[in-house]
């Protein structure tokens, strides 16, 4: 059963001057994410609002945004096949586990000026 549902939009070229301001990609990505990120050359930028938007789709499958959580705690990588992943850390996954916890699924995609991301939150139980 779903539990949640989130989906996020992010406009890419009001992140395009993250980068030249000090602390501001620190203070949202953890660097594992930032690692990843730059490792895509010219998609850096693109691969940065994929990720944001993720967080807020998270934010929103969760019910209840993203109030009371750091968003280096929600961490957006790729696994070994590419496939976009959300692992939880500190206050988003104490958020995640008092609501019930689950299974959570990502889908991530991205066209010049845009970046999108959908948040399914599964009950482990399917009731």
């Amino acid at each position: 059963m779903i539990k949640g549902l989130g989906i996020d939009i992010v406009n890419v070229h009001r992140m395009k001057h993250w980068p030249q301001v000090n602390g501001i990609i620190k203070r949202f990505f953890n660097p594992a994410e930032i690692r990843s990120a730059k490792a895509r050359g010219h998609s850096y930028v693109l691969s940065l609002a994929a990720r944001f938007a993720a967080k807020e789709a998270f934010g929103k499958a969760l019910g209840t945004g993203l109030k009371g959580l750091k968003l280096t705690d929600i961490e957006v990588l790729n696994n070994y096949n590419g496939k976009p992943d959300i692992i939880l850390h500190g206050t988003a996954l104490k958020a995640f586990n008092d609501r019930g916890g689950g299974i959570i699924h990502l889908s991530l995609t991205h066209e010049k000026e845009a970046a999108v991301a959908v948040v399914i939150i599964e009950d482990l139980n399917g009731a």
